[in-house]
């Protein structure tokens, strides 16, 4: 199999993900910062406590004031609890913004570049979704935590050490310089390491991806071991690049560890001599030390640890997700928009591949504004891919489509798409109100329009049960698919579209409810274009268009079942499959005067497309 690290690189143009978040909670970032400063009350004074309990307490023969002291020590101790412990719920509500923020910016950056390509979306973009989204989560929240707690704690144990013995901090200096210029080599060499780490993580995914996709061919050509082996040799780079990424890790974790230790052994081979000389008092000596011990050392290794580990894992994995999820500046089309309607398909030709058969070769059909045209033809056949060339969603290889005389790339396309509306099979409800499914493609309609939508579609019923329009909030699933599809439809009805295509967009109502939606379109101002699930379609339409694989035929029921052989044969299939059916009573279906299917065209069994919830060819 080829390898899959061949792919597009992504765009690094993308906004960095945390801005939106980090700007919409400025307030809850200040608290935090704030309580996380009294968090640190114990580093800044817990050294200068203990030399004044001693030197002015105990030492001094004064045990009382070395007890209060220390009771004072143990009230900022508990302020610094108190502190960091309100720090939390304040952390807790930036980082679950955060998360939500990052998996909402991802999938839409791997749908955007799944249009923008022109291809399914990579599985590379589930590692995304799922493993980074979360990885940066966890480490913000840890970030947030330590770097304002182990900074804070950090400086004021340095402020309060060199405050209390100068000559130790002039010890300390040195030891951090060389500290950070090592921790700084050591880090652009991890950050290195750790980005091909996750491109070796993401090519792992869109391998098994690919594998776990083409799996039936894999079995039929006997490549299993290919496949497995190309698998294994992913998942041996992928532990290599997790083994290089360990090494300088722990590399940085002894020297962290080294300069931790060195300020304190240096303390305690130098405090004889300091205290002997009277540079130091013995309390400063054992204040110097509880900086050290308690304050200075501990917050060195997490603030290193934090910043130094979780900072630089965090910058990478939001700077891959910024890169991936930044969405394909889309298409604006041309520069025009047309007062006309009518579309024409002129000498057509369409494949979905070059080596592929034509769906469509040199098709050429008028649409006359107004017209009510159904789309018949067997399942397979290129119906949906008739329509969403008409709708501009499908480039043709030669020939032009035009909208009231514009050929459609010239036309803007944002206005194109609010001009033609294609409801699919699939109908889509989102968790929200009726009245917010309903008017999303025109949030502004008047109410008597709203009204009269749902009067004329049958949804009178579904908005009383859920309390009207503003009530109780959608579940989708809880849905049938036919009230659904009806949401779908009354949402459609209510656009500005001014063609509309149902695309078996009523295969899951009855056929009265069917007819009832038709009729509704049909009175509206507009076209209509419907792709036949049942025989009424045809029998109610201005227009029938057949399509088959000597091309487009156009005309009348009637004229059509005289003189279309394959029109013919569809029309027997479907009386035989809806004789009986509620609302399917006219007379040109059902008088035994009307000409039998043509000899010698026998009707396949599968006619129709595909019930609801089988496979689909792709039309």
């Amino acid at each position: 199999m080829p390898p899959t690290g061949a792919h597009r690189k992504p765009s690094r143009t993308g906004r960095h993900p945390l801005r939106p978040v980090l700007a919409a909670h400025r307030r809850d970032l200040a608290l935090l910062i704030g309580w996380s400063l009294l968090g640190t009350a114990p580093a800044l004074l817990s050294g200068r406590l203990v030399a004044t309990a001693l030197d002015r307490g105990f030492l001094a023969d004064d045990a009382r004031t070395g007890l209060v002291t220390l009771a004072v020590y143990g009230l900022v101790m508990v302020a610094g609890a108190y502190g960091t412990r309100q720090a939390v719920p304040r952390m807790a509500t930036v980082v679950e913004a955060m998360r939500d923020h990052l998996v909402t910016v991802t999938v839409r950056g791997g749908l955007h570049g799944a249009v923008a390509d022109g291809q399914p979306p990579r599985t590379s973009a589930v590692s995304r979704i799922t493993d980074q989204t979360e990885r940066a989560r966890q480490l913000l929240s840890n970030l947030l935590m330590t770097a304002c707690t182990s900074g804070f704690t950090f400086l004021a144990a340095v402020a309060g050490l060199t405050a209390l013995a100068p000559a130790v901090g002039l010890l300390l200096l040195p030891v951090l310089c060389v500290t950070g210029l090592a921790l700084l080599r050591l880090s652009r060499t991890w950050r290195r390491r750790y980005d091909a780490s996750l491109d070796s993580e993401e090519t792992v995914a869109e391998e098994s991806g690919r594998v776990i996709g083409a799996l039936r061919d894999v079995l039929a050509c006997g490549a299993v071991g290919r496949a497995t082996a190309d698998l294994e040799d992913r998942l041996r780079a992928n532990a290599r690049a997790a083994e290089a990424v360990a090494t300088v890790g722990g590399v940085r974790t002894g020297l962290i560890g080294l300069a931790a230790r060195t300020p304190l052994v240096l303390l305690l081979l130098l405090g004889p001599r300091l205290v002997a000389g009277d540079a130091l008092t013995p309390g400063e000596l054992l204040g110097a030390a509880t900086y050290l011990v308690t304050s200075l050392e501990p917050a060195l290794r997490a603030l290193v640890h934090s910043v130094g580990n979780m900072g630089l894992e965090l910058a990478t994995v939001l700077g891959r997700l910024a890169r991936h999820t930044a969405p394909a500046p889309p298409d604006p089309g041309g520069p025009h928009t047309t007062d006309r309607y009518d579309l024409a398909l002129e000498e057509v030709t369409f494949r979905y591949g070059p080596h592929s058969a034509p769906v469509l070769d040199r098709a050429t059909v008028t649409v006359p504004y107004g017209q009510h045209l159904t789309l018949v033809g067997a399942s397979g056949i290129g119906k949906s891919t008739l329509v969403g060339v008409l709708a501009g969603l499908e480039r043709p290889e030669r020939g032009t489509v035009r909208l009231g005389g514009a050929s459609l790339p010239t036309l803007r396309t944002d206005w194109l798409r609010s001009a033609i509306a294609l409801v699919p099979q699939e109908a889509y409800v989102f968790a929200g109100t009726l009245r917010e499914n309903l008017t999303y493609l025109h949030p502004g309609v008047e109410q008597r329009r709203l009204d009269h939508a749902v009067s004329v579609l049958g949804l009178t019923g579904l908005v009383r049960e859920h309390g009207g329009y503003d009530g109780t909030p959608l579940r989708p699933t809880a849905l049938s698919a036919g009230q659904r599809q009806l949401i779908t439809l009354a949402r459609v009805y209510l656009s500005p579209a001014r063609v509309v295509i149902l695309d078996e967009a009523t295969c899951h109502l009855d056929p009265v409810a069917e007819e009832r939606v038709e009729r509704a379109f049909r009175s509206r101002e507009g076209t209509l274009i419907v792709i036949a699930h049942r025989i009424s379609s045809a029998l109610r339409a201005d227009r029938v268009l057949v399509l088959d694989t000597a091309g487009l035929h156009g005309g009348t029921h009637a004229s059509l079942v005289r003189d279309c052989a394959t029109y013919a044969n569809l029309v027997g299939h479907w009386r035989g499959d809806d004789r009986g059916s509620p609302g399917l009573t006219d007379p040109r279906l059902t008088d035994p005067r009307r000409p039998p299917a043509r000899p010698g065209w026998p009707a396949p069994p599968d006619l129709l497309s595909s019930a609801p919830g089988a496979p689909r060819s792709r039309t």
